[in-house]
This record gives C-alpha cells, structure tokens and sequence, in this order.
C-alpha cells in the first residue's frame, strides 16, 4: 500500500512571531526575538513536536517603515543567523536549522562556507534559504547608494547558486585521507579548483572546508514573483511562500510543480510550505477571542496606516468603532486589496479600528480554531494539493508555541498527517530530499 500523504511543519522564528502585536500579548515575553534563553527552548519545545525545521529569516537593515511604527515592532533587533543557529545547533540533535543569506549582498564564497560550516556543526542539518534583499534600505550598508535592480538581483541570484554548489562540491566525500602511516592528509586528485568566471561572479575555489554532511545544505526559496517561481523551479527544495486561501495555493502549487518537471526535476523533491498563523483555542469563538486580543496589541496609529494603504484612502477621519462607510472615495490604487478589505470587514464583522489592527498585525493566511478543526484544514490543503505543509507562524510566545506542539501536533498525528518520531538525522531525511552527486567526482 502506498504511504499515507504527510504535512512538512517548519518554523518561522525571525522574528519569533510576524504578529506586530505579538510582544504585547498577556504573558508573551517581550524581548523573545533577542533572548537566547528564550530561543532555547523554543526550539528544543520544537524538536520535542518533530518539527522539520527551525527557520531563520534575517534582514540586513533595520526595515523601512515609519519611525512612528518602528518604534512599536519588535523586529528591530536580532541575532545574526550563523552565530545563534551554530549555538542552536548544540542544544538540538534533529531539528533542521534554515539561515536567509543574500545573494545580492554577500559573496558567494563567504556563504558557502558559512553553510558549509553550520552543516557540520549540526550533524547535516543545514538549509540556505536563497534570498535576493528588497529591502532598498540594506543598499546603504553595503556601499550604495541605489538598490540592485529587481532583475539584476535575480541574474545574479542564479549565477550565485551555481558558484555556491560548485564550491560545496570542491572535495569528493572521500578526499580527507587522513592517514598516520602514509603522512597523506587529503588526496589532492580529488580536490576541484572551480575557476567560476561569469557575468556577475569570479571565484577561484575550493572551498576550504570538507563537503557538507549533507552533500548541499537544504535549498530554500522564498519568491513569488515569475524571476522567483523560476528560479525555485530550477534551484530550490524548499519554497516559503503565503497564498491568501487556498484556491490561490492550488495555483500556485500546480505552476511552481509544473516548472520543476519542465526543468528536467522530480517535482517531489521540491516542497512547498505556505506561511500560516495558527491560534488555538479551546472552541472556534475561543480561538477567535484570541485573535482580536492579539489584534488588539497593534497601535492604532500604526494599524490605521496600514489600513489606508490598503483601502487607497486616507482612512484616519473614519469612526474607528464603527463599521467600513460604504461611500469611501475612489481610488487609483489596488482594487483587488480594497475589495479583500471588504470582505474580511463584513465576514468577521469587523471595527474600522479591528481591521486597522489586523492589516497592521498579520494579515496573512491564519488557521484559528480547535486543534480538531486547524488538522481538519490542514488535511484539506494538503490532499486538494494546496502545499506539502506549512511553514508555522507562532502568534505569541511562549503559549501560542506550546499550543501548536501540545495541542495541535498530537492531533495531526493521530490522524497520521504528522510523524511521531523522526526517521533520520538529517533535515534532507525528514524532506525525503535525495543527498546530491557530486558535480566533479560522481
């Protein structure tokens, strides 16, 4: 009998939750996204749930919003990726450890042997989520004046991967001799030099550090746009990515898939991990209370800029505990995001200032109910081909954590939608990714 269909289940820990308002939350803890303490045991907590993986997104600039919204986000600060997941690496065994590293920003040499690195560190745990930088603020602390050009950034994106896996591939596996007898250390015959030499790119190599455990640490991607949906077709096996229902999955699923086969990939060996917030309650209206509690710790300065935003309006002058008006100006800007709008504010039957809250907290794709009901939609999207799992959004922490891994996981797996123990040591084994060949000695 074929085996069962099971959910993928990452993490999204940086910051430790995407919830504006989640360091306000009753008995979160404030400074979580820069407590390593803190960041202990919320991965050991998630190991214990057999999570894939711990994934650490970063940022290169304090991010470019208002000075009146920075001062109320908790994503200000936080560690360097490498440095807290080698520290990371010591108080787990199993757990996969996923960094964000710029391809627009950094050099391809430092970023192969950074992962290379933390892949032996952790035992072959190790995934590069391969991001470009949009944000124009990181230019400025790398020597620019201007941002790369969108397309420019992806060139140069694909053309990084290829230097980075030739160098993850510069000794064969069995090159380190290591024999006292003979006083032979490695085997140079099975050292590449890669002599890389493209449009964007010039690196001698090797790298000097053995292949990784892995063979090639675990390879994410994070792009929606057509240059990003190419280029996970092509490199990626792992995509992040947050369709708003699942009907926008589905299509999203089925392209990325159909990429993968055309450029000559087993589409199974790529997964995609949509980004969703999980609440759970004791009942639907319990879950829901939660979720406006959590609304509740976004300012409303801030919330009602994001509002305007996205209703194209300037939407301070309305009752903030009154409903949308229903003769709001035109407006030049997104229909699509206007009309979004609408609908949760009828749905829900939420305030102006409910739903200045939430565009300004996370208004993402959110599972909020009983552990029974959440497993209910997460069966759904992954049999109507929706994903291969989900990349968890926390909303608060500690408890909104422990809610997941205490509540939540032991239901999907008594449905057989989760496993109850892992089946290998490294993150490529709980994938079911192959180990790649080398490209100079297989």
């Amino acid at each position: 009998m074929a085996q069962p269909k099971q959910l993928h289940l990452t993490a999204f820990m940086r910051p430790v939750s995407l919830h504006t308002g989640a360091w306000r939350y009753p008995g979160a803890y404030p400074d979580a996204n820069f407590n390593l303490k803190h960041l202990v045991s919320f991965i050991q907590k998630l190991e214990e749930a057999k999570f894939d993986a711990f994934f650490m997104a970063d940022h290169l600039a304090v991010l470019n919003m208002p000075v009146e919204a920075l001062k109320r986000s908790h994503t200000v600060t936080s560690f360097e990726p490498f440095t807290l997941l080698s520290a990371l690496a010591m108080v787990t065994s199993k757990i996969g450890l996923a960094a964000t590293a710029s391809t627009t920003y950094d050099e391809a040499y430092h970023i192969a042997r950074r992962f290379a690195s933390l892949d032996h560190i952790s035992g072959g745990r190790a995934a590069w989520n391969i991001v470009t930088t949009g944000n124009p603020e990181s230019a400025k602390n790398f020597n620019l004046d201007e941002h790369v050009e969108h397309s420019e950034r992806y060139k140069r994106a694909r053309e990084f991967y290829d230097v980075v896996t030739g160098l993850w591939d510069s000794f064969a596996d069995d090159a380190f001799v290591r024999d006292p007898e003979s006083g032979v250390y490695v085997d140079p015959e099975k050292m590449h030099v890669l002599n890389h030499r493209g449009a964007e790119l010039k690196v001698r190599g090797p790298l000097n550090i053995a292949r990784p455990i892995q063979g090639w640490p675990v390879i994410v991607q994070a792009g929606q746009s057509e240059p990003g949906r190419q280029l996970a077709a092509e490199t990626a096996e792992a995509v992040f990515c947050s369709p708003r229902d699942l009907n926008a999955a589905k299509d999203l699923y089925a392209d990325i898939k159909d990429r993968v086969t055309a450029a000559g990939r087993n589409k199974d060996h790529l997964k995609i991990l949509p980004a969703a917030m999980i609440i759970v309650g004791d009942s639907v209206e319990d879950a829901q209370a939660k979720r406006l509690k959590l609304d509740s710790g976004v300012h409303y300065d801030s919330g009602i800029a994001s509002l305007s935003i996205a209703l194209g309006t300037d939407a301070s002058g309305f009752d903030p505990d009154g409903p949308l008006p229903e003769d709001m100006p035109a407006t030049n800007a997104s229909h699509t995001a206007r009309e979004s709008v609408e609908r949760l504010a009828k749905a829900e039957g939420l305030t102006v200032r409910q739903l200045a809250q939430r565009l300004g907290g996370y208004s993402g794709l959110a599972f909020v109910g009983t552990p029974e009901s959440i497993a209910d939609e997460m069966g759904t999207w992954l049999e109507e081909g929706g994903c291969d799992g989900f990349t968890v959004v926390m909303p608060f922490l500690p408890q909104g954590l422990n809610d997941v891994a205490d509540r939540l996981v032991p239901e999907l797996q008594r449905r057989g939608l989760f496993r109850k123990e892992y089946e290998g040591t490294t993150l490529r084994e709980h994938l079911g990714l192959p180990r790649p060949k080398n490209k100079f000695f297989e």
